[in-house]
């Protein structure tokens, strides 16, 4: 490559960075500025970010929200990554004649959008009492169809080797996952876990939906009624954003190796 085809591919990945993250730092930038400022596109930092803290705070339930989001998230990832891996280490360890049948039954019903099953899970939690509730949040989400999909096809690249030497030694099926497949395919487990958990902590509609208290609100709910208000609080909104964004920045860059390797289907 010669340096003037370099130069157009540095100059390239330059304006592309640039692009990608400036919303980013305008929001960042934004959350240090009045409403007014943000309003008339100031790209400097201000004064006003404890400012604009101390109005999230108080006029908001931000700090119950935080702490609703966190609790729904952890659950929702640690159950849906257990059903999920357990499901997708049986179809492809245990195959039967039905396997492949009951796992494409399952990948169809990826093709269903979630507002179509919306108001028959709404009416379902209703008549059993638990609209309103973490566990009716948490529920839908305890196992889903990429999920199984994803632990399968990279279960295809599990060394069986390996189960039958524990097998010889002598632990019993359960011990093969926990203490065999469980650590071998760590990589796979992070990246399900980043992906699952970002899912749930953004998820937006559903909690919309069931959840009624304002104690119980979530994240998002939150930051949406921010900007429903009549005469929106830009500042505030951004520093909301910019809390809402932290953890689940920090989990992708401290787990942004095994999130590769997962994705790629890398088997330690």
């Amino acid at each position: 490559m010669t340096k003037l085809k370099k130069g157009f591919l540095y100059l390239f990945l330059i304006i592309a960075t640039i692009i990608s993250i400036f919303p980013f730092i305008w929001m960042i930038i934004g959350a240090t500025n009045t409403s007014s400022d943000v309003i008339k596109g100031k790209l400097s930092f201000g004064t006003a970010l404890f400012d604009n803290l101390n109005i999230l705070f108080t006029t908001t339930t931000m700090k119950s929200a935080i702490l609703n989001s966190l609790i729904i998230s952890i659950i929702s990832t640690t159950i849906a990554i257990l059903i999920s891996s357990l499901a997708g280490y049986g179809f492809e360890i245990y195959k039967t004649k039905h396997t492949d049948v009951i796992s494409n039954i399952l990948l169809l019903s990826i093709m269903i959008p979630f507002a179509a099953i919306m108001i028959p899970l709404y009416r379902l939690f209703g008549r059993v009492g638990l609209t309103n509730s973490y566990f009716a949040v948490i529920a839908p989400t305890s196992a889903t169809a990429f999920l199984i999909f994803f632990f399968r096809q990279n279960s295809k690249m599990f060394p069986r080797e390996l189960l039958e030497a524990g097998r010889m030694d002598g632990l019993n099926e359960f011990q093969l996952f926990s203490r065999i497949y469980f650590p071998t395919m760590s990589s796979t487990y992070a990246a399900a876990g980043i992906i699952t958990f970002m899912t749930s902590w953004n998820n937006y509609v559903w909690p919309l939906v069931i959840l009624q208290d304002k104690d119980k609100l979530t994240l998002p709910l939150i930051i949406s009624t921010l900007n429903s208000s009549y005469t929106p609080e830009y500042g505030v909104i951004m520093i909301s954003i910019v809390i809402a964004t932290i953890p689940t920045a920090i989990i992708f860059f401290l787990m942004q190796k095994h999130f590769v390797q997962g994705m790629l289907g890398s088997v330690k």
